[in-house]
């Protein structure tokens, strides 16, 4: 089984002007990051994984397969409940994928044992590695410490993106020695997530370089610097992703900022 390490680039999803997805932005933008990404994580938040449909879904990972070469995918699959999770997720792995990045049903206030049988039934169904995604935004359901321990007794989970936005939490972790690689998803966090495993962050389908450079030397000079590029990109808006797309437009990465 792989051990996830470094940067890994949660794709954004390019549209071409009719909206449908790019075949050509896809191959730039990997070729954008692939100098310093680990592995590539399509449909995801940042690929607005919850707003693709099934069609644009499959072309996001089809195409990001195709040009991969030899890095891992790990795709997203954002779907509000576990049966469509498991629908979706069995599609992904016709495609020969690494693994499926998968958060808790969207729906608020449910419980901790609700939590875990999601994940543990998407385990048995659709028998392949998975990562965690422990976030709130997406879904607004949060992953108790104690929950997030036992999902990681299950069978194949490789990864674990820490999104829950607390550097606390994401330490107790690190000292938890799970045996299983734990990434932050939060740029203003790096410095203070030492001893993590790597970052799936926004940032990197942007600044890869720069996300490269503080995980492998972490610095409050460069700390201050991904502060700084968020705020300049607007990556703290409820519509990053967009904001995001429109600096790939502008590095003529990508051909269009449309989102889905």
């Amino acid at each position: 089984m792989a051990e996830y390490k470094g940067i890994i680039p949660p794709l954004i999803t390019p549209l071409d002007t009719k909206g449908n997805v790019s075949e050509k932005s896809i191959k730039k933008l990997i070729e954008y990051v692939r100098p310093y990404a680990s592995a590539l994580m399509p449909t995801l938040s940042s690929g607005e994984g919850w707003a693709l449909d099934d069609k644009e879904f499959v072309d996001m990972i089809r195409f990001t397969m195709k040009y991969a070469r030899g890095l891992p995918v790990l795709a997203g699959v954002e779907c509000s409940t576990t049966k469509k999770v498991i629908e979706r997720s069995k599609i992904a792995k016709k495609f020969g994928i690494d693994a499926i990045v998968i958060t808790t049903p969207f729906t608020k206030e449910i419980s901790q044992n609700t939590i875990y049988a999601h994940f543990k039934d998407i385990a048995e169904a659709v028998k392949m590695p998975i990562f965690v995604y422990n976030e709130k935004a997406i879904s607004k359901n949060a992953i108790s410490y104690k929950t997030l321990l036992r999902i990681c007794k299950l069978d194949d989970i490789v990864g674990i993106k820490e999104a829950s936005g607390s550097a606390k939490f994401t330490q107790k972790l690190i000292k938890s020695h799970l045996g299983i690689p734990i990434f932050q998803g939060w740029e203003h966090l790096c410095y203070s997530s030492k001893g993590v495993d790597g970052y799936v962050m926004p940032l990197a389908n942007i600044e890869p370089k720069l996300c490269y450079e503080m995980f492998n030397n972490p610095s409050m000079r460069d700390q201050k610097r991904i502060n700084a590029l968020c705020k300049q990109y607007n990556l703290l808006d409820e519509r990053w992703y967009f904001f995001l797309k429109q600096e790939l437009v502008n590095r003529a990465v990508i051909d269009t900022a449309r989102t889905a």
